[in-house]
């Protein structure tokens, strides 16, 4: 379940359109994140009191399922950029995740072979 949250951010459509294809193809590589629930923030960044470009900033957070505990926040001077980055770092993490249990899995099983012979 992925749920959309925007802070200091007018509520945008083609924002939301374009959140929901980059991690389409995210749940696409990594099904188990169907069953986990993904908040997706998406935030602009505004010194009322100086003026300059707006920063505008994306987090995850992943906040239960296998990859449970997982956040991550890109920053950028255009949103989309930023979600780019993001994508593309949730993509090396979630492989770092997944190759973790993959070893401590495989360590366990090496080490109750031992102790068994």
């Amino acid at each position: 379940m992925i749920q959309i949250k925007f802070k200091n951010l007018e509520r945008s459509q083609l924002a939301v359109e374009i959140v929901n294809e980059r991690f389409e193809s995210l749940v696409e590589k990594f099904p188990k994140l169907n069953s986990s629930k993904i908040t997706i923030t998406l935030e602009m960044e505004n010194s009322p009191l100086q003026a300059g470009p707006d920063h505008f900033q994306v987090k995850v957070h992943i906040s239960n399922g296998v990859y449970s505990g997982i956040t991550l926040a890109k920053s950028h001077s255009n949103l989309y950029l930023a979600l780019a980055d993001l994508v593309d770092h949730m993509l090396e993490v979630l492989n770092r995740f997944t190759d973790k249990k993959r070893v401590l899995r495989i360590s366990k099983t090496r080490k109750a072979l031992n102790f068994l012979s």
